[in-house]
């Protein structure tokens, strides 16, 4: 039986001391108790793609889903509803309350570090899908949060960048997503964004927080910062800002109680922060889900069959001209598996959405598993190392018969000169078992017992696969050093700064150890003192970390060799290339839409070496493929999460039927893009970025200008074909209600599904629109032959733009075009309808 908690009741009985107390977090991921008021610390965590709960290092293993774009190219809403069940289970199990997810901001550019984590350039699909995440995830009464509030777009100097964006297009483009998902789904909180827009931090900008959030649209949640996200005291709390997170206050506590003294804030600003905090509470107890409650994890038959589901129609199909795909094994002997992205696991992109998964299935897994029972041989070679760091050694480590490392504490140095000697000195005053090989020690290591300032080591033994010279990269937050079997190999008292560890962390520094071979384990060490890097002073408590990769070593031209003869002796060759999460990332925005390293030059390769190559590229956005018009079969997977080996494999070989559009153009070259040359540090001054294009962000840019994408947003094949026919539209209401009626066929051989769009143009409008937009879509599961009739219920939503002299949303009488298609490049049915009478309107 539900518990019910008193708002009123527990405002009444806090002290302004406390209430002040309750502005800021307790800690990373909770909330400040006040017992004495009855009022519980609530939990949060890390999303949008799972549940990491909270610890960064040596947290409990949970199911990652598919990066939000793959997700977004589903066009699947029941999807999305059931991953956010499945979000909210695994939060159950963390006795988490709120989940900081989804994020849907709009992909301006596909340089963007954090371009993954949101579903699409669309502001329809984008607030469309994530309402129906988060209608999944609090139908199980756990909060979602809403972000990055708004225009959060880049991360180059994301917590001080000016988004220089017009009102219509911000309201049109960037805030539109969250309007969508705030109307249809009320979410309980919304995270404020790092960045100012048009000069104000979002976290202080009453007309963003208030006036628009709150009063135009009616949000009755709790806003809280983006993680070291508050830079003002009074501004923030009278902007709305309930909650400043992480803990302890920074711009709070003590500097609110000096400006309730000056009477800059009253009490009553006070309450009204603190009573939207208690909001949350009260929905958390509502809940069931423990105060303070243990972490488990969640695996379940029932959870790894959406897991694979997910990342199946997270696939979208690009290219099948000579209709390669599905693989028939009864056909086929052997199989070459090429490319650096085949043997490794990339679940998802870098930063906050990266988290210890249960388990993972790498694609080449995933091919081998579904030959098993077949009569082919799988082959295989890495083409190409294209890594920014050297890869992570996971899954080759053992401590003591388990998986993974010892590490060890110690609060003084163990013995004199410690980087270098590796006799016991005094005993450790705290040590953990660890799966990974890249160790953030930002939380999960107990204060009372290990100081701030410490020492460390590290301990394993490495086997590696194959016989060979192994190249060893070793990132640390420090100095210390690096011993294979016995002899350092590695030693950096002050190494040059890096990226690694979010952004602290050292170069990457690198040696070489001869003739290891395969089976045979080697004795892995690394000696670390964190004392250099907490003197550069952060934000937040973190004892450093180190990240430990390895490689063997083979020249480049000696890789595309081999990944030749493997091609030219196998009847069909799969290569998999793309990014990974230290190429997309939270922290820094890619330079260029390159592939790394060598993989253009494999790619090429490999396509001449077999005709019959499969490319296969996993990528959270787009990538350039000056390889494309050689290359008849192309698939995008995207980050897939656990599952991504076996999702994939089921659409090579065809026991899953590619459904997937994408939710992103795929531009040919950067330079075609709406955002260039304005983004990142291109901008006209540092300080702000000009949003140059307005509202022809994505699709209606390339429409506009009639520039000809790689791939155009909203496109899939399948390997059955559709057909559209008998469009019929009713007139538009005088309150913008109508609806778009058609026919879909299945006029192949198998079954699939169809994702059908309809987008909606205003020809004769008195401000420039966009050649057309997306207003609604759907998805269509036909047996062959099978035809069935659709009906799409649309609202002024899809006929208004915004005047910004009226300041308002505008629906101008006269006839608008309706056009229903595959994808917005591939128009099949043309239609129109009528509305009568011009209105306008303010609000959801």
């Amino acid at each position: 039986m539900a518990q019910s908690f008193d708002v009123e009741g527990a405002l009444r009985k806090l002290t302004i001391g406390q209430k002040v107390r309750m502005l800021a977090g307790l800690g990373w991921w909770h909330t400040q108790p006040v017992p004495e008021a009855g009022v519980p610390s609530v939990r949060f965590s890390d999303g949008p793609n799972g549940v990491r709960g909270t610890r960064f290092f040596n947290g409990v293993p949970s199911s990652c889903f598919p990066s939000s774009t793959g997700l977004g190219s589903s066009f699947d809403i029941d999807l999305a509803r059931q991953v956010g069940e499945a979000l909210a289970d695994e939060c159950r199990a963390k006795s988490t309350h709120v989940l900081l997810g989804p994020t849907v901001n709009t992909q301006r550019s596909p340089l963007g570090g954090r371009s993954f984590e949101s579903f699409s350039e669309d502001p329809h699909l984008n607030g469309t899908l994530a309402a129906a995440y988060i209608n999944g995830l609090q139908s199980k009464g756990v909060a979602a949060t809403i972000k990055h509030f708004v225009a959060n777009d880049q991360e180059f100097q994301r917590f001080s960048i000016s988004s220089e964006v017009s009102e219509r297009a911000l309201r049109e483009i960037y805030l539109k997503p969250f309007q969508i998902a705030i109307k249809n789904s009320d979410p309980w909180a919304v995270m404020s964004a790092y960045n100012r827009v048009n000069g104000l931090h979002v976290s202080e900008n009453p007309w963003l927080l208030d006036d628009i959030l709150r009063k135009e649209w009616g949000f009755k949640g709790m806003i809280m910062s983006d993680w070291i996200g508050t830079y003002s005291t009074t501004e923030a709390i009278k902007a709305g800002l309930d909650l400043e997170m992480p803990g302890p206050a920074v711009m709070r506590g003590k500097a609110v109680e000096r400006a309730l003294v000056a009477e800059k804030l009253l009490p009553g600003d006070i309450d009204e922060r603190v009573r939207k905090i208690l909001g949350l509470v009260e929905r958390a107890t509502a809940s069931g889900i423990p105060f303070d409650g243990p972490e488990n994890g969640v695996d379940t038959p029932e959870l790894r069959a959406l897991l694979r589901r997910a990342a199946a129609d997270a696939t979208v199909l690009l290219k099948n001209d000579k209709s390669i795909l599905p693989l028939d094994t009864s056909s086929l002997t052997k199989i070459a598996v090429i490319g650096p992205n085949a043997k490794q696991a990339f679940t998802s992109g870098g930063g906050s959405a990266r988290l210890l998964e249960t388990y993972n299935v790498n694609p080449l897994e995933g091919i081998r598993a579904a030959v098993k029972n077949a009569t082919v041989e799988v082959a295989y070679t890495v083409g190409a190392t294209t890594h920014k760091y050297l890869p992570l050694l996971d899954g080759y480590l053992k401590h003591g018969g388990e998986d993974g490392a010892l590490v060890e504490f110690w609060n003084e140095e163990p013995v004199a000169g410690w980087e270098g000697n590796l006799k016991d000195g005094a005993p450790a005053v705290w040590s953990t078992p660890t799966r990974g090989s890249n160790c953030a020690f930002m939380d999960g290591i107990p204060d009372d017992k290990v100081n701030l300032e410490c020492w460390l080591r590290y301990t394993t033994e490495f086997t590696p696969d194959e016989s060979g010279d192994y190249d060893f990269g070793v990132t640390v937050t420090g100095r210390g050093s690096f011993f294979v079997n016995g002899e350092r190999a590695i030693n950096f008292p002050s190494p040059p700064d890096g990226e690694p560890l979010f952004g602290p962390g050292t170069a990457d520094l690198h040696a070489v150890v001869k003739g290891l071979e395969a089976g045979k384990p080697v004795a892995i060490e690394v000696h670390l003192s964190n004392a250099p890097f907490l003197a550069r002073g952060l934000p937040f408590p973190f004892r450093g970390g180190l990240r430990l990769g390895a490689v063997r070593v083979v020249e480049t031209d000696e890789a595309i060799a081999d990944a030749v003869k493997i091609a030219q002796e196998a009847d069909v060759a799969i290569l998999v290339v793309g990014l990974n999460h230290e190429l997309e990332s939270e922290g820094f925005d890619r330079a260029d839409l390159s592939l790394p390293g060598a993989t253009n030059k494999l790619v090429s390769a490999v396509l001449k070496a077999n005709p019959k190559t499969v490319v296969v590229n996993q990528s959270g956005a787009p990538v350039e493929m000056p390889w494309i018009d050689d290359a008849h079969t192309v698939v995008q997977a995207f980050f897939g999460g656990n599952e991504l080996g076996n999702g994939l494999a089921d659409v090579l070989f065809g026991k899953v039927n590619p459904s997937g559009k994408l939710s992103l153009t795929f531009p040919k070259r950067n330079e075609d893009s709406p955002a260039y040359p304005a983004y990142g540090d291109q901008g006209e001054s540092f300080g702000k970025i000009l949003y140059n294009e307005g509202i022809y962000v994505g699709y209606r840019s390339y429409d506009k200008k009639s520039v000809e994408p790689l791939f155009p947003f909203g496109h899939g094949l399948s390997y059955t074909t559709f057909t559209y026919s008998d469009l019929s539209t009713t007139p538009i209401s005088a309150d913008g209600t109508f609806s778009v009626s058609f026919t879909v066929t299945n006029s192949g051989n198998v079954s699939g599904r169809e994702v059908a769009q309809v987008y909606i143009a205003d020809p004769a409008s008195a401000l420039p629109r966009p050649v057309k937009e997306l207003k609604g879509f759907t998805k269509v599961a036909l047996a062959a032959g099978e035809s069935k009739t659709v009906t799409l219920a649309l609202d002024r939503e899809a006929l208004g733009f915004f005047d910004e002299r009226r300041k308002a949303w505008v629906a101008e009488a006269g006839k608008f075009d309706v056009l229903v298609g595959a994808s917005s490049r591939d128009v099949r049915l043309t239609g129109t309808t009528e509305l009568k009478e011009t209105f306008s309107w303010v609000g959801l």
